[in-house]
């Protein structure tokens, strides 16, 4: 079987063969975008948290992306992930202005149209890591209500929408879910 050089292939090629279910491509993609989640939070702080918090934010911003990207569009990759990026960040901000202490609460997206991409994100490549071994260490490390609140999280769900379809729970359980869900996905991401 051929070695893929993940590095000769564009965003998009990349997340094609994600699509397909390629681990390596995933663990690629997301490695070489963790200087642009780093230079992103960089501009932002959020008080009474930590700089920690903000990168796992933005790394949470950078799944979407990969998650949510369309191939079939002519949009730059690199240009969507700093978008998303962009928006996971300042929704925490936002959040945590509104709410003391809350760091995860999701809100509404911004309307941000599309720019080109003028950078070059091969320079973006940091360390890799596996990331069948994160998400199986995801899975067995979080408890089936964070599993279930962040998956929901991911979904762009609020937290008292969260907290109505996990059966009318306190929107306070939900919340120290998400915090307990981002801390323990932050030692295992390590970023």
């Amino acid at each position: 079987m051929n070695q893929i050089d993940y590095t000769a292939l564009s965003d998009k090629e990349l997340l094609a063969h994600i699509s397909a279910d390629d681990n390596k491509a995933l663990d690629f993609l997301l490695n070489k975008y963790k200087n642009l989640v780093r230079a992103i939070s960089k501009e932002y702080f959020i008080i009474g948290a930590d700089k920690e918090d903000l990168i796992q934010e933005g790394m949470i911003g950078l799944y979407k992306a990969i998650r949510d990207f369309d191939i079939e569009k002519e949009n730059s990759f690199f240009t969507f992930a700093k978008l998303c990026i962009t928006r996971n960040i300042f929704t925490a901000i936002k959040s945590a202005t509104r709410q003391k202490n809350i760091i995860l609460n999701n809100s509404e997206m911004l309307d941000i149209e599309l720019e080109s991409n003028t950078l070059n994100p091969e320079e973006d490549f940091i360390d890799k890591e596996s990331t069948a071994h994160i998400e199986e260490n995801i899975m067995h490390t979080l408890s089936e209500l964070e599993l279930k609140v962040l998956n929901l999280h991911l979904q762009n769900y609020n937290y008292e929408q969260i907290a109505q379809i996990l059966g009318n729970k306190d929107v306070k359980s939900v919340d120290n879910a998400l915090q307990r869900a981002r801390k323990k996905i932050g030692k295992i991401i390590r970023v």
